[in-house]
């Protein structure tokens, strides 16, 4: 009975949180500073429904490494595939350290949320070996009992949220896209289910770009706050999560500022990333019935499911940009000379829409689920930043889809597309409310 009442106080958090959301209309880039530039330089944040806007995709194949137009500092955008690999595995000529962003968009030194995204070799690569144990497929497997029955229990909250709308709908980013990563991450960390409304408090205003840069790094910084009380309990006893093993493993080798750094890593790299693959996911799939059918009617609905999730990582590449890179070197990318100093904006979206990532004749802007095996996409970047969580995030989706469409095989969208809002100027792109019936 607790357990279940601690997750309708989930549910139940979910809905003011993306109540507050739209109306403050995002949150990120002061509007003030949005309004004086010029429209090139939002181009990488830039999309028509789940494609990256046309222009971007001219630029790539015109110049994939290219000046964006921002006054006062050299900033290079790379959309490229090609030349997006050289800079994200070139960690020697381009660096993450947070210290470069100090001073900028209202950023304080003490606002740094640690953890691997934002720190450079030797440091990155020994907090990386402490957690890349807990990542292998072996380590993880452990979790599929508790995805899976996760992914049921929210399926029901759905159920029952559409029983008991006036209209028959209800909102599968509220009741099951949002819910189902954010329950798995506190799994993966060990927090205790009393913990685990506070633990979704402060995991999305800072992925936008529209309310103010201050505004965001305000909500790492509560973030921080709060996850150092976590990282105190654990200390003082420690349980069977990601953080309690680092404790009892690594204690006396890791710090808790870097263990902080590392749970907000995995909150920022694991929730809201997951819950917009859920939900445009769900809208990709209910666009077209074939894919609906397949994953339905599968003898082995995890080998269709395997396929189709890495198709969309791909085609949607929810994270936009990768972390801003500083050039500590002159190096020149793409024939492009880039000098030390400079900024560095990767694409990725762009990048895995490259028609050098297909073979040839491939539409890389399709969505093909049946598409013949291509090159490595970047949805979860690359080189020693690409995300330590990829496989986590792919088990969610690989379970997740396929029991949605198999207990509500009649599922379909309560709005027609158009009438959907998607996030403007977001870093991770996705949508805040997918009406859907059953």
């Amino acid at each position: 009975m607790y357990v279940r009442s601690a997750r309708s106080a989930i549910a139940s958090w979910l809905t003011r949180l993306y109540f507050s959301r739209l109306r403050r209309k995002g949150t990120g880039l002061d509007l003030s500073i949005l309004s004086k530039l010029p429209d090139g330089a939002l181009l990488p944040l830039r999309r028509e429904g789940v494609d990256p806007v046309p222009e971007i995709g001219a630029l790539r194949d015109r110049e994939p490494v290219s000046r964006l137009p921002i006054p006062g500092m050299t900033v290079w955008l790379v959309s490229g595939y090609d030349e997006a690999k050289e800079v994200l595995g070139n960690a020697k000529a381009f660096s993450n350290d947070f210290r470069h962003l100090v001073g900028v968009g209202g950023a304080g030194a003490d606002q740094n949320p640690g953890g691997l995204g934002f720190c450079d070799p030797p440091d990155h690569t020994r907090l990386r070996r402490l957690l890349t144990p807990e990542f292998t497929m072996r380590r993880l497997s452990r979790l599929t009992p508790r995805i899976h029955a996760i992914v049921e229990e929210q399926l029901a909250h759905l159920e029952k949220a559409v029983h008991e709308s006036p209209d028959g709908s209800a909102d599968l980013v509220e009741h099951f896209a949002m819910p189902v990563p954010a329950l798995v991450i506190c799994e993966l960390l060990g927090v205790p289910y009393e913990e685990r409304e506070a633990f979704q408090r402060f995991s999305v205003a800072r992925f936008d770009v529209l309310g103010g840069a201050g505004a965001s790094f305000g909500a790492v910084s509560q973030s921080l706050d709060y996850l150092r009380g976590v990282v105190a309990e654990q200390r003082r006893h420690p349980g069977e999560g990601l953080l309690g093993m680092l404790v009892r493993e690594h204690g006396d080798n890791i710090t808790d500022e870097e263990l902080t750094g590392l749970a907000d890593g995995v909150l920022t790299g694991g929730l809201e990333t997951t819950a917009s693959m859920l939900a445009l996911g769900t809208m990709i799939m209910l666009g077209d019935r074939e894919h609906v059918t397949a994953l339905r009617d599968a003898d082995d609905p995890m080998a269709v499911a395997a396929p189709f999730v890495d198709e969309l990582l791909r085609h949607l590449t929810v994270v936009q940009t990768a972390f801003p890179r500083f050039a500590c070197a002159d190096v020149e990318i793409g024939g492009t000379a880039i000098s030390s100093g400079d900024i560095v904006i990767v694409s990725l979206s762009a990048a895995d829409r490259d028609p050098r990532l297909g073979g040839p004749g491939d539409d890389m802007d399709a969505f093909l689920p049946s598409r013949p095996p291509v090159a490595s996409h970047l949805a979860f970047g690359y080189g020693i930043h690409r995300c330590i969580g990829a496989e986590l995030g792919k088990m969610e989706l690989r379970a997740a889809f396929p029991q949605l469409i198999r207990r509500f095989p009649d599922l379909r969208l309560a709005v027609a597309p158009e009438e959907l809002e998607f996030r403007k100027l977001s870093i991770v792109y996705g949508v805040d409310s997918l009406p859907v019936r059953l």
